[in-house]
């Protein structure tokens, strides 16, 4: 008979193995699990590489790059991109950690007049974006080497909380000369994944989801318009977080109604988390999401 002793020895090594092993992404309409590291293609399911998927992008117009926005490895992963794509085509970045109002200031450091002290302070980068310089120095560092036109995609940072308490309606002129022709407010399949992240927070049993909806659409259709104004025969590299460019439903599709410009998305998934295909045209795992820097 086997002993009680061995029989526990068996359980907390097994307890101990479960718990050692690394986080896997579970893609869920194939029903199986990624590990870090892998490219997925969206279109096929299949593992790609780095060098496969990078052909792919070279020969778009657009590409959006996803992020958490604090997470490390996604930057780094960002910046591989850029840099890839640069040993084969003219590339521009475009990012929405800048509204466009602060062009000006991005053309200099394109051109390489600004420190990096004087960036920070004309661009208040801690009044806007807030999170950690550091992040994305090493992106910043490579578009002010190489002389990549930078453009700020976002809508100043003041005009999505305002619409979120109070509706596009409840704008001042001042404040509405800064929206785009048109905010559409029409993609169900948008509405109803963002009113599962908005039932998600504490706040929605007291917040107006119209409203909500409405702040989440300026931000995408302006940086949509902000692409399609500065699109040009360059490849741009867009830097968004992954709520704008999951699905395509966000910025992507809108940028591609008014461009027609081909395009490709890169999810960037931490391992631990579910996606399906759906995500991206391809899905990068990343590392589970620990290594987190704040300001």
């Amino acid at each position: 008979m086997i002993s009680k002793i061995f029989l526990a020895t068996c359980l907390v090594g097994f307890v101990f193995a479960c718990a050692a092993a690394p986080p896997r992404l579970f893609l869920k309409d194939r029903d199986r699990y990624i590990e870090a590291g892998q490219i997925i293609s969206g279109a096929t399911g299949a593992a790609v590489t780095f060098d496969e998927m990078l052909a792919d992008l070279a020969g778009c117009r657009v590409v959006y790059v996803g992020e958490i926005h604090t997470d490390t490895a996604h930057h780094e992963i960002q910046l591989e991109i850029l840099q890839g794509l640069l040993r084969v085509q003219r590339v521009a970045v475009g990012m929405e950690m800048f509204d466009f109002t602060y062009q000006i200031v991005l053309d200099q450091w394109s051109a390489g007049q600004l420190t990096q002290e004087a960036f920070l302070e004309k661009t208040h980068w801690y009044a806007n974006w807030r999170f950690d310089f550091t992040l994305y120095q090493p992106i910043l560092d490579v578009i002010r080497e190489k002389g990549i036109p930078l453009f700020g995609l976002n809508i100043p940072f003041h005009i999505p909380p305002k619409v979120r308490i109070g509706g596009i309606d409840s704008l001042l002129g001042c404040d509405r000369q800064d929206l785009p022709p048109h905010i559409d407010t029409s993609n169900a399949a948008h509405r109803t994944y963002l009113e599962t992240i908005f039932k998600a927070h504490a706040f929605h049993r007291e917040a107006n989801f119209e409203f909500f909806y409405q702040a989440q659409c300026v931000w995408e259709d302006t940086m949509a318009a902000s692409i399609a104004r500065n699109l040009d025969d360059r490849l741009m590299v867009v830097l968004a977080g992954n709520g704008h460019i999951v699905h395509k439903f966000g910025i992507p599709e809108r940028a591609f109604n008014l461009t027609g410009a081909p395009y490709r998305t890169v999810y960037l998934a931490p391992a631990g988390e579910t996606v399906d295909l759906s995500y991206g045209d391809y899905i990068w795992v990343t590392p589970p999401v620990v290594n987190l820097r704040m300001p």
